[in-house]
């Protein structure tokens, strides 16, 4: 055999810059390396070795994979291969000869494939059960306790709160090993190889019980900012690009992680369509003016700006945009859904989710000026489908964050809110409660009454835009349940949303979804489908009927009923993990006055 291998070896270096390899050829290797472990089926002196190779495309039916900076022939070599037979189907089909591409010459033999050498299975701690056979752990050093004959040292990767506990006995472990956990600190990476056992200790389920570990990357102990002391949320976010690796802020990229996806899951089962509407608009949304503007020209320098003018060729106050990069002002949206509602018009029922961004100067816990949205936007639709959905929704993607990110929410429940389990129960398990917004007002009037003193914003009376205290007073006191206030006064609203016949239009077909512990988590509404009430709304608010032609279109060619609403993914985030600061729930928070990282 060996001296098979070696005229193999020989035939290869003779050919190396004969020919390209052939896709085929390549398949075949790959393939088989697939299938063995990530062993591959190049024989070189009874040595498996794969260098640059990736799978990139489809062809035919039948994998075909392409050579990174590999350019070298196989003419003539013979690969060695267990499982060949399943990925390359077609050259089998042909005695073992690849005849599909010129040059090519290779034949494929079957055997079986030595795997001693493979590497051990990497596995993730949140996935670590008992192992018959040597596994990977990668992660970074929470801490380490040495004792006289074995080593305890915690690594986490990211997958769940606890980590893994590795312990590596002194005796049976190479110099390299004893180097390593000599040179252990808080918050180096590690790599750790042994078998999963059960553990002898009470706090986790299973330990590593390691042959191996090697330091990755080092990390000083005297300068690491994250030291082993709990840290206030307000100095994480001073250091946002290393507040991952604490307890609190992985928990909450865990959940929101898992908030994201079962967002998606939710919208995809329901038939929606994902659409992905732009960053970068002339249409305010909200027409509250709160946007920050997108240039190209050159404010360093005042005095080259172009200037608008009039007719008369006289200077007016202000920049002409027409020779802007867009040719007009631009702005970052603040909304997706004027975007949506041109999809919802032709697919039915659609979602967006993505950054939008408010130039609002404000410091509350509440507030971001770059956040994400969740909009679906349905077609032949009322507020009342609006309605059902959003609690639809809701229910399901906190059932998933229930069920999926049990150890981060007892986390959270027992550091920032002891009740925050139960509460999410009851948003599964509870109807929402539905108001309209006389009635709600009628009760905050009633109970402000008995004690204003209470209150930081007492005077309540129809057409008050509600404040947090108020909201969260009706959710949390009032009704004790998520709760939809609807039928909002038409001044406190967007010029989209549809006004309200029965009552001459003083209201509109608006609604808020107010959560115990947050106030406002979804604001919707049904969209104003009459064209000639849509421009007078516009005009009311000296907005421009040009620059919303587009917008105006949906009225006169084939207008619909259709509703929709918008939640802020970030609030959703604060109110399933009970923080109370809306900076803690995204990876860089931006805000007046910060723009780091």
């Amino acid at each position: 055999m060996t001296t098979q291998l070696q005229q193999q070896d020989k035939s290869i270096k003779r050919t190396l810059t004969k020919k390209m390899a052939s896709r085929a050829c390549l398949a075949a290797a790959i393939a088989a390396s697939a299938r063995t472990g990530g062993v591959s089926a190049f024989s070189k002196g009874g040595n498996y070795f794969a260098r640059g190779l990736s799978t990139t495309l489809s062809s035919g039916g039948s994998r075909v994979f392409e050579a990174n900076n590999v350019a070298s022939s196989f003419t003539g070599a013979s690969f060695i291969t267990g499982s060949i037979r399943q990925a390359w189907e077609p050259a089998l089909s042909r005695g073992g000869k690849c005849n599909k591409h010129y040059g090519c010459s290779v034949q494929l033999k079957m055997a079986s494939t030595d795997t001693a050498d493979a590497p051990p299975r990497r596995v993730k701690a949140a996935e670590a059960d008992v192992s018959d056979e040597p596994v990977s752990i990668k992660g970074w050093v929470k801490t380490v306790r040495k004792q006289k004959t074995l080593a305890f040292v915690e690594v986490n990767d990211g997958s769940n709160m606890s980590g893994i506990q590795c312990v590596v006995p002194f005796d049976g472990v190479d110099e390299a090993t004893l180097t390593a956990i000599d040179n252990l600190t808080t918050g180096c990476s590690v790599h750790a190889i042994g078998k999963i056992i059960p553990s002898q200790g009470g706090k986790q389920a299973v330990e590593l019980s390691a042959t191996s570990i090697r330091v990755v990357g080092t990390c000083p102990g005297d300068t690491f900012p994250l030291a082993k002391k709990r840290h206030t949320l307000e100095y994480l976010r001073t250091i946002a690009h290393l507040r991952p690796r604490t307890n609190t802020i992985a928990a909450v990229a865990r959940v929101r992680s898992t908030l994201a996806g079962s967002i998606h899951a939710f919208f995809q089962e329901q038939g929606f369509q994902y659409v992905q509407t732009p960053l970068i608009t002339a249409s305010d949304c909200e027409g509250a003016g709160e946007m920050f503007r997108v240039t190209t020209l050159d404010i360093d320098d005042v005095d080259s700006l172009p200037r608008a003018k009039d007719d008369d060729g006289k200077v007016l106050p202000g920049v002409e945009y027409a020779e802007d990069f867009f040719g007009k002002a631009a702005f970052l949206t603040v909304s997706g859904q004027l975007g949506g509602e041109t999809h919802a018009c032709a697919l039915g029922d659609i979602y967006t989710f993505g950054p939008t961004f408010r130039a609002e100067n404000s410091q509350t816990a509440r507030h971001l000026a770059e956040f994400w949205m969740v909009e679906p936007e349905m077609a032949f639709a009322d507020l009342t489908s609006a309605m059902d959905n959003a609690e639809a929704m809701l229910k399901f993607v906190v059932g998933v964050a229930l069920e999926k990110c049990d150890e981060d929410l007892t986390f959270f429940s027992k550091f920032f809110d002891k009740g925050l389990k139960d509460r999410l129960e009851k948003v599964v398990n509870k109807p929402f409660v539905r108001v309209s917004y006389r009635d709600a007002i009628g009760h905050l009037q009633e109970e402000i009454a008995k004690d204003p003193s209470k209150w930081q914003f007492p005077g309540v009376e129809f057409g008050t835009d509600l404040a947090t205290e108020h909201e969260r007073w009706l959710a949390e006191t009032k009704f004790e349940s998520a709760v939809f206030v609807y039928n909002y006064p038409k001044k406190i609203k967007a010029f989209y949303m549809r006004d309200n016949d029965e009552d001459g239009g003083e209201t509109v077909n608006a609604m808020d979804l107010l959560v115990p512990g947050v106030g406002e988590l979804v604001g919707g509404s049904q969209r104003e489908e009459r064209l000639d009430v849509l421009i007078e709304k516009m005009k009311e608010l000296d907005l421009n009927v040009d620059d919303y032609w587009w917008y105006l279109d949906l009225r006169r060619f084939g207008s619909v009923p259709h509703a929709g609403y918008g939640l802020g993914f970030e609030r959703l985030v604060t109110y399933v993990c009970g923080i109370e600061n809306i900076r803690d729930a995204i990876a860089f928070p931006r805000y007046p006055g910060n723009a780091e990282f």
